[in-house]
This record gives C-alpha cells, structure tokens and sequence, in this order.
C-alpha cells in the first residue's frame, strides 16, 4: 500500500480519521486520565457486563469531535466535515465496544477488524459524496487504515502514550 498514489481527498480523509481516533488516546495521556467520565455512566447491560466500559469517555469524545474538526479547517474544509468524521470514527469506536463488551472482551483488548472498520468505515461513508469517493475509494482506505492503526499504535506504546501495543 502506498500513501504516494492516494489522492489529495482520500488522503486528508485518512488523515482525518487518523486524528479523530488518536485524540481521545494523546486526550487520556495528556491529562493523565483526569476528567475521564465514562460514557455509559458504568450501566450495566442485561447480559451483566458494562454497556462500553471506562475506557470509552466523554472528554475522548468531546476532544477527538474538537480536534478533528480543527485539523479539518486547518486543511480547508468546513467545521463540519471534521466534525462528521470524527462523529463516525467515534460512532464506530463506540459500536465495537458495545460488540466487545456483548463478547465478554475485557477493554481494551485486540479485535482485529472489529477496532478498525468501523472506526474508518463509517466516517469514510458519511463524507462520501463531500470528498466524491467511490466504493474502491472505501476499501482502499480501511486496508491502509487497517495497517496504520496497528502501526501507529505501536509507535503511541513505545512512546509510553498508549498502554498496550495494540
């Protein structure tokens, strides 16, 4: 996969997406989990486990909606094209917590390609017709995507900002 053949559009939706799912991660190593409400309140399910767990909060929602609206005027598109990809990472975020909490992983634990495609699928869809993607655009962004998260993720751990290399 090869960032140099990605188009000026594709490209910024991938830098966008990168930031709206890193920022709640800088967000918690930044304020060294202060402020870290969790979403769900600590309800608990029917099926006896957290709706989303503790790691899922409302300052790494907040900021990575903020942050990535910013970096999207930054690169000369409108406050709300940001905001919609960092309201479909997050929605995407949140979706596979739910899942994975249904599934009794603990959080923050590995599921591939639940973590990564609908954390970059659904923001991709949302901005579609903004950034006239078509459907190879979509699948071209989750692969790279997919080998990115793990990528950076690595890089945020030996960092000492992300918790686990994953």
């Amino acid at each position: 996969m090869n960032l140099q053949n990605m188009d000026t559009p594709l490209l910024h939706v991938l830098i966008l997406i990168i930031i709206a799912n890193g920022a709640p991660i800088v967000l918690s190593h930044l304020t060294s989990n202060k402020v870290a409400h969790p979403i769900d309140c600590g309800y608990i399910f029917f099926d006896r486990n957290r709706l989303l767990g503790n790691a899922k909060t409302w300052r790494g929602l907040i900021g990575s909606l903020l942050i990535t609206s910013l970096f999207g005027l930054w690169l000369g598109y409108e406050f709300e094209t940001g905001f919609l990809i960092a309201a479909g990472a997050m929605s995407g975020d949140l979706l596979s917590s739910f899942i994975k909490r249904r599934l009794s992983l603990p959080p923050s634990s590995m599921a591939p390609f639940l973590d990564q495609i609908p954390e970059s699928l659904i923001p991709a869809i949302l901005v579609m017709q903004t950034f006239q993607l078509i459907a190879i655009d979509l699948a071209y962004l989750v692969a790279v995507f997919f080998v990115l998260e793990y990528v950076l993720s690595f890089l945020l751990h030996k960092l000492g900002i992300r918790k686990r290399p994953y």
